[in-house]
Order: C-alpha cells, then sequence, then structure tokens
C-alpha cells in the first residue's frame, strides 16, 4: 500500500509543478504582451475579466467516488489484492 500512496503523492506534484510552470510563463506572456501592445490571438489589449469561479464541490461526495473508482480499478487490473481494497475501500468510506 505504500507504493500506491507514493504513486498518488508523485502525481499530485507532478501535476502541481506543471500547473505552476504553465501558469508562470502564461503570466510573463500576456505580460510582454501588454508591454509591447500587442493583443495577441486577436483579442484587444485590454483584458476581459474572466469568468466567475466554481463553486467548490459538496465534501467528501466526488472526492470518495472517484477515490472508490480508483481503488476499483486498481484491483481490477491486479495491482491490489482482495484483502487491500476491501481496508482501503473502508477507510475511504469511513472519512
Amino acid at each position: 500500500m505504500p507504493g500506491l500512496l507514493r504513486g498518488v503523492a508523485r502525481t499530485a506534484v507532478v501535476a502541481g509543478t506543471a500547473t505552476a510552470v504553465s501558469n508562470r510563463v502564461s503570466r510573463r506572456q500576456g505580460e510582454r504582451w501588454a508591454s509591447q501592445g500587442q493583443a495577441g490571438y486577436g483579442r484587444p489589449a485590454q483584458y476581459a475579466p474572466g469568468p466567475e469561479p466554481m463553486p467548490a464541490p459538496p465534501p467528501g461526495g466526488t472526492d470518495r467516488i472517484a477515490a472508490l473508482k480508483d481503488l476499483a480499478e486498481l484491483k481490477a487490473q491486479g495491482v491490489l489484492t482482495e484483502a487491500e481494497f476491501e481496508r482501503e475501500k473502508a477507510r475511504i468510506l469511513a472519512s
């Protein structure tokens, strides 16, 4: 089971790093275009306000479902034994 948690943690770190780098590159490019007076992609130089942020999902609902789906997929692939699957399923449902 520690291998599964390690893999999930590694994925989260990689995804977070990729998002941070992408945002930084986009911000720098936007600042560069703004300082040069370019609009980029046919948009006017003034930026319109972005859409309203999405409301937060209900606590636990979707996260549990996603975690259970991932767990079932790992069991189907043979990564988890039946005992490991049941133990992790109980932990997810208890949280």
